[in-house]
């Protein structure tokens, strides 16, 4: 992940945001954005306010607080992703025409995930995330299915990818890669390391630019527990040795009694909160030792909305307001080994 380390003045643009003035369009005229997933999965269900929490919720959030303490205090900032490490979205009718990826990754393993891949509805003028990873999703409504891709490129010959995986009747999907996922699927399917899906949890435009967000958000830590993972997680690349540190797949959420609407946060934060209060933040991977991360959508088309949306200010800034002093743990129920093959 790019480092943070650069600064520029903000206060300004700040205040505007605080005050309201923050100059984002109004977003009555905009079409609904529609929600990935089942309704009763764990990214679109509601938590009842009195869900157990974890019995190490305290310590494992003092941990996540020395990590964001220090990474505001040293840098590189807690930030939102919305260009090289999150992924595009690309929503495309039922006769977009089909192109075959190659999949580079010739382990036996792979082999029924190589099936999957041959037909993929990837419109012209695609590209991925400009990162390493080089990642892209391709959804198609019609037909009630997602694609995604990791380290996708395209030349002259055509397609082709290192990983990924592949969603049958999405609209039914729980949320994580199964067998139940496509003919031939596996746990180990997915480009996160957590094997649940890069649309999960991330924001999409219309939903920020709407201040409305209906879905659990993902969310990325420096480094994650190693030999576990919390359930909707099916696999981890968890390192860190500290039996206080957070697993991928772990679900945390704002106390329910705190009230975000009366903290007059900047629009964009509120708008993270209430999320993270009503559905929670699951922690979807690790950035590597770098800073924890947010994900919102990369943009297709019609250039960057971000700093409109954001006020002009940078994330950075921004997730200063984020309330994480009222982040808890829910109850996990923890898996061993790496998940993967």
């Amino acid at each position: 992940m790019p480092r943070r380390s650069w600064r520029f003045a903000a206060t300004a643009g700040l205040a505007l945001i605080l005050l309201g003035g923050c100059g984002l369009q109004t977003s009555s005229h905009l079409p609904p954005t529609r929600r990935l997933f089942s309704p009763d999965s764990v990214w679109n269900r509601a938590l009842p306010a009195n869900a157990a929490l974890d019995p190490h919720s305290r310590e494992m959030i003092a941990w996540l607080l020395q990590q964001v303490d220090n990474e505001f205090a040293h840098g590189p900032d807690p930030y939102i992703e919305t260009v090289s490490d999150s992924t595009p979205i690309y929503t495309v009718p039922r006769d977009q025409p089909d192109l075959p990826v190659r999949l580079l990754n010739t382990a036996p393993w792979g082999r029924t995930l190589d099936l999957a891949l041959r037909k993929v509805p990837i419109p012209p003028g695609a590209r991925p995330a400009s990162g390493p990873d080089s990642q892209m999703t391709i959804w198609q409504p019609s037909t009630d299915r997602l694609w995604e891709l990791w380290e996708a490129h395209h030349n002259a010959a055509g397609w082709t990818a290192r990983w990924g995986g592949a969603i049958d009747d999405v609209s039914r999907s729980p949320g994580y890669y199964s067998a139940s996922s496509w003919p031939g699927a596996a746990s180990y399917w997915g480009a996160s390391a957590s094997s649940l899906p890069l649309a999960a949890g991330t924001m999409r435009i219309g939903e920020l630019e709407r201040h409305r967000i209906e879905h659990a958000l993902a969310i990325a830590l420096p480094w994650t527990r190693a030999g576990v993972y919390a359930w909707p997680a099916q696999r981890t690349d968890g390192l860190d040795q500290d039996p206080a540190s957070i697993p991928e797949g772990a679900h945390l959420r704002i106390d329910p009694r705190l009230d975000i609407r009366a903290m007059h946060l900047p629009p964009v934060i509120r708008t993270m909160a209430l999320a993270a209060q009503r559905y929670g933040l699951i922690v979807r991977d690790q950035t590597g030792g770098e800073a924890v991360a947010f994900y919102a959508e990369v943009p297709t088309s019609g250039g960057d909305p971000y700093p409109r949306i954001f006020g002009g200010v940078p994330a950075y800034d921004l997730l200063k307001y984020f309330p994480w002093r009222h982040l808890e743990v829910l109850r996990m129920s923890l898996r061993h080994g790496p998940g993967s093959p």
